[in-house]
């Protein structure tokens, strides 16, 4: 079978088993999104989640974020990890979209890249979230898994592996597909235990790349 038609056939198995999937960061507007996903580096979408009420609380629009003391933001998303360089990120951020962008964030990737804080992973979720536009989130869930089934050949860089699955992945699947790789990531193929592959929906096309018996 051919690396094509095995991620066809992938992504068809994972849209039954995981037909609702989507982003796992609570957000209501687009720039709450892009707040959620740097806070979520090193950090699980669960506790940003409940981060990010108390942000919105005392700062619930992109003017206030933006006015607001780095410090003062630090002390808000401290318990997310990497504080003080991710409130910088965000201070900056909400800046630059108020002072360039007219508070909106633009709907274009490599202006989402020059935002402080945004990198490729947060850029095409914004993109495929947010605008619907063709998208492939490299998190650590999609890099492993990937390896893993054997769509890309121990390739972990991740914008190597985006551009490896952009040659596989339908361009108007790659943004469902990704989120359902982190359903897929958390519930079957664990990181941190050995993967569940008796209940693994894709268990006879996977490869088991670094999986031992």
């Amino acid at each position: 079978m051919t690396k094509e038609k095995l991620a066809l056939e992938i992504i068809d198995r994972l849209k039954k088993e995981y037909p609702d999937a989507g982003c796992t960061l609570d957000y209501e507007d687009a720039w709450k999104l892009l707040v959620s996903v740097r806070l979520a580096a090193q950090c699980t979408d669960a506790r940003v989640n409940v981060v990010v009420q108390g942000l919105y609380e005392k700062y619930p629009t992109v003017h206030d974020l933006a006015q607001a003391d780095v410090a003062d933001i630090e002390e808000i998303v401290r318990p997310c990890g990497l504080g003080k360089s991710k409130a910088r990120d965000i201070s900056g951020c909400m800046k630059m979209l108020e002072e360039e962008y007219g508070g909106q964030v633009p709907a274009d990737f490599q202006k989402l890249l020059k935002l402080p804080g945004v990198g490729r992973k947060s850029a095409n979720l914004i993109m495929g979230d947010v605008f619907g536009k063709p998208a492939i989130v490299t998190d650590t869930h999609c890099i492993r898994l990937v390896n893993r089934m054997g769509l890309v050949d121990q390739i972990k860089e991740p914008k190597k592996v985006e551009m490896a699955l952009w040659k596989l992945i339908p361009p108007e699947e790659g943004s469902d597909f990704c989120h359902r790789l982190v359903y897929h990531g958390r519930d079957v193929c664990t990181a941190r235990t050995k993967p569940h592959c008796e209940k693994c929906c894709v268990r006879d096309l996977c490869e088991r790349n670094g999986v031992e018996d």
